[in-house]
């Protein structure tokens, strides 16, 4: 039974992980597009709910990890 919570909060902290790297990858192509001020703080901003959300699921898997092995 915890196997399942440790292998399912590792797997959540991988998807969080991904969705970290594509927003670094998202910030990096607007910084190289040459963009306005204005357009990459924009862009930016449109990164950021992902970023947030990104963090959040792998802070989640992370938890769920440590709740595994200390209850298991």
């Amino acid at each position: 039974m915890f196997d399942i919570i440790v292998w399912g909060g590792a797997a959540l902290s991988v998807a969080g992980l991904v969705g970290l790297v594509w927003c670094i990858l998202q910030v990096m192509k607007a910084r190289k597009a040459n963009l306005t001020d204005d357009e990459l703080r924009a862009a930016v901003q449109g990164v950021l709910p992902w970023n947030l959300a990104s963090l959040f699921l792998s802070v989640l898997g992370l938890m769920m990890v440590i709740l595994g092995i200390s209850l298991g």
